[in-house]
């Protein structure tokens, strides 16, 4: 009996780098998404600072805000928001949604394997 096995690696390394990349964006944007719902508003400038980035030379991703009082209201729990709106608007579902971002990533991932 005889076998014969190819092994592909420069491909499958490139494949789960391609899916690494994208699903990092991804789970940056359900990241976004969720902070969106819970970001303090009042005209809502500071909702439509919210924006998503990657760098994919290193499969890093990242969410921001960018309003000069961005930070002042993430930090500061003494602030009065509306209903449903909190302080800590990117680090509660940052970390809210880990699970999901896992599998956003995995997916991705499994989907250039395929």
């Amino acid at each position: 009996m005889t076998f014969t096995i190819r092994w592909n690696g420069a491909q499958a390394k490139a494949a789960v780098r391609r899916g690494s990349v994208r699903g990092v964006l991804l789970a940056a944007e359900h990241v976004l998404a969720e902070s969106r719902q819970v970001v303090p508003i009042d005209e809502a400038t500071l909702s439509r600072s919210g924006a998503t980035s990657v760098d994919e030379t290193d499969a890093v991703a990242a969410v921001s805000y960018d309003t000069p009082y961005a930070v002042r209201q993430h930090e500061d729990l003494t602030l009065r928001h509306a209903r449903g709106r909190t302080g800590k608007y990117l680090e509660r579902p940052l970390t809210g949604t880990r699970r999901a971002q896992q599998q956003i990533i995995a997916a991705e991932v499994h989907q250039e394997l395929q």
